[in-house]
């Protein structure tokens, strides 16, 4: 059997527990050893699922290890490895939750894995110096309307059902005990420096900041808030966050 064919094989069969050794593998007796083999199989399914414990934490301390093991097995039975970098493994595991079934509990679950996967990509985004408050009020106030903004390439927005954000927030460590609101939260993860944060956007910053993100100009994006006027409160907080990479000035009026 060709190289490459025997690889295949061999991944393969690592991946589905039903299937045989492969054929070209051979133990001390010339034959398929199904035991020896199995020690193989176990330690790719104690990896993976190790490296969606270490990923998501907090889901896991949510639903329990023993629950989480058993999603987290069947994740991996559904979603292979493209890359031998684990660290890029998992972030199909929120949408794998939430497509279990339309129960409450799995919804607020998957959110908080989504927050979690974002902390993990923008703690892993490409490095770029972010926009300063010095930057915006150097911008001449003829030429903000017009004005266009690139977010940060570690800058993630959602707009959740849940409080997942409030939830996450106190299971970190030295978070204070509060109750979490019982609405949905709009939420900006970002990455200033080297620490990455995950904050509660105030009410209409998450369309705000959706359309600049699309490209809109800050007086577009402006007439997507109750009042347009309070603009510049949205602005400062995402420059104050570190979501912005640059303002690109508008032509003047």
């Amino acid at each position: 059997m060709p190289f490459e064919s025997a690889v295949a094989a061999f991944a393969a069969a690592l991946c589905d527990p039903a299937a045989p050794p492969p054929a070209a593998t051979r133990g001390r007796r010339g034959r398929a050893d199904a035991r020896r083999f199995a020690v193989y199989r176990n330690n790719v399914a104690v990896g993976l699922i190790g490296a969606l414990e270490a990923r998501y934490p907090v889901a896991r301390r949510l639903l329990g290890p023993d629950a989480f093991r058993a999603i987290a097995r069947a994740y991996i039975e559904a979603h292979k490895p493209r890359s031998p970098v684990l660290i890029a493994y998992g972030a199909a595991f929120p949408d794998f939750i939430e497509a279990r079934g339309p129960y409450p509990g799995l919804s607020l679950l998957a959110d908080v894995a989504r927050l979690e996967n974002a902390w993990v990509e923008a703690y892993h985004a490409e490095d770029a110096p972010a926009a300063a408050l010095a930057d915006l009020a150097a911008l001449d106030a003829e030429v903000l309307p017009n004005a266009r903004i690139a977010l940060h390439p570690a800058a993630r927005l959602f707009s959740l059902a849940t409080p997942a954000a409030s939830i996450w927030a106190s299971c970190q460590d030295g978070a204070e005990s509060m109750p979490p609101p019982d609405r949905g939260e709009d939420v900006l993860v970002a990455r200033p420096e080297a620490d990455v944060s995950v904050r509660v956007l105030p009410p209409a910053g998450f369309v705000f900041a959706k359309r600049l993100q699309e490209g809109a100009r800050l007086a577009e994006a402006a007439m997507a808030l109750p009042d347009p006027n309070e603009f510049g409160t949205h602005l400062v907080g995402l420059v104050a966050a570190g979501a912005i990479a640059s303002i690109l000035p508008g032509e003047r009026p």
